[in-house]
């Protein structure tokens, strides 16, 4: 059987882990907040009404095609561009270009940031990988302007980075949401997590605390690994009505 990522790739790895998953997610949705094309996710209201729901759907979508059968993996990026291409026929208009790479970049960066931050550096060649991998999504989805390698791309992710983001009334009202769907403490596990995976630009928008006291607590989730007692992880980040969907995710 073919698979759309090797199973041998370093992507499989990041991507099959759930507390790794997690710290994606927090970053997405740190990051999904400042774009400057964040209203074509407001356009059909679900990302307001529900904004986890709709970051976990990101997700899903994502590890979906990682773990997949080619075949299968390609239907469901080209169900993926289907349903934007929807979203843009209702609003008579199109999603730019430059939209769909920041999710694509964001993907590839978040990725590599958060196994590093939960397990060890990844060396050059696999993070080019998980470059590559992602690049795929991006041709079959018809996405114009690429990187041609992860060089260039860190140059374009720098470059999305500056251009691309704002703090915006959007940023607040998904902030008041994300504080309400998740309460207060696990509200301030969720910046905590992004202000460690998140790049410089968004931080600074976001204006997140400089003080990483979550680092700390990894240190000890380092050592329960050992001993797997690791779910205070995801205890601590997510309420009950999430933990199932992200333990799914395991490998």
């Amino acid at each position: 059987m073919e698979y759309f990522v090797d199973e041998r790739s370093i992507v499989r790895k990041i991507w099959g882990k759930a507390d790794t998953i997690l710290f994606i997610f927090a970053g997405a949705a740190a990051e999904f907040s400042l774009n400057k094309a964040v209203d074509w996710l407001y356009f059909t209201g679900k990302l307001p009404a529900d904004p986890l729901a709709r970051l976990f759907s990101t997700v899903a979508y994502s590890r979906q095609i990682i773990f997949s059968e080619r075949d299968a993996a390609l239907r469901a990026i080209d169900q993926i561009t289907a349903i934007h291409r929807g979203v843009e026929a209702g609003r008579g208009t199109q999603i730019p270009d430059w939209a769909y790479r920041d999710v694509l970049f964001l993907l590839i960066d978040l990725s590599i940031s958060s196994y590093e931050l939960l397990e060890r550096p990844l060396t050059l060649l696999e993070k080019a990988q998980t470059f590559a991998v992602f690049k795929r999504v991006g041709t079959r989805m018809q996405l114009t302007g690429l990187p041609a390698t992860y060089s260039e791309f860190l140059d374009m992710r720098r470059e999305h980075l500056r251009q691309n983001l704002v703090r915006s009334e959007f940023t607040a009202d998904l902030y008041r949401q994300y504080r309400r769907h998740l309460g207060g403490v696990r509200y301030q596990v969720l910046k905590q997590a992004q202000l460690l995976v998140t790049p410089q630009e968004v931080r600074t928008h976001l204006r997140l605390n400089t003080v990483a006291w979550l680092r700390l607590v990894l240190w000890g989730y380092k050592f329960l690994k050992l001993i797997r007692l690791t779910s205070f992880l995801r205890d601590a980040l997510l309420p009950a009505t999430y933990k199932s969907q992200i333990l799914s995710m395991e490998s």
